[in-house]
């Protein structure tokens, strides 16, 4: 078996997830990775929490109502997601607000096609 390194396709402007510490409360960023995790609970009053995955770790993603109608079809069935919001930081817990998202699916088929 040959060692084959992985990476996989990101848009040049997302700030990896082992960064998002360095920016300061409010500042927009740009992030994208895998949906690994996508909850509505009915208790946060119409609020939708995504975690995306990119190769440095995980992004934790809070989403408006508003937003959601908007971006509907992309937070639903996007597997690859291109988001763009502002920073929160609290209690050293990092969420992005969004504010703009897009479904970047399309660049998983740029994944090279390995056999194991």
């Amino acid at each position: 078996m040959k060692n084959t390194v992985l990476t996989w396709p990101k848009p040049p402007s997302a700030c990896p997830a082992s960064f998002l510490n360095r920016p300061s409360p409010g500042t927009i960023v740009c992030v994208a990775g895998l949906v690994i995790l996508r909850q509505r609970p009915g208790t946060a009053k119409g609020v939708i929490f995504l975690t995306l995955e990119d190769e440095t770790g995980t992004i934790n993603i809070v989403i408006w109502r508003t937003l959601y109608e908007k971006f509907r079809r992309a937070i639903i069935s996007g597997r690859l997601l291109k988001i763009q919001g502002r920073v929160q930081n609290e209690n050293s817990v990092i969420h992005i607000i969004a504010e703009y998202v897009e479904d970047i699916s399309y660049m998983l088929d740029d994944l090279p096609n390995i056999n194991m």
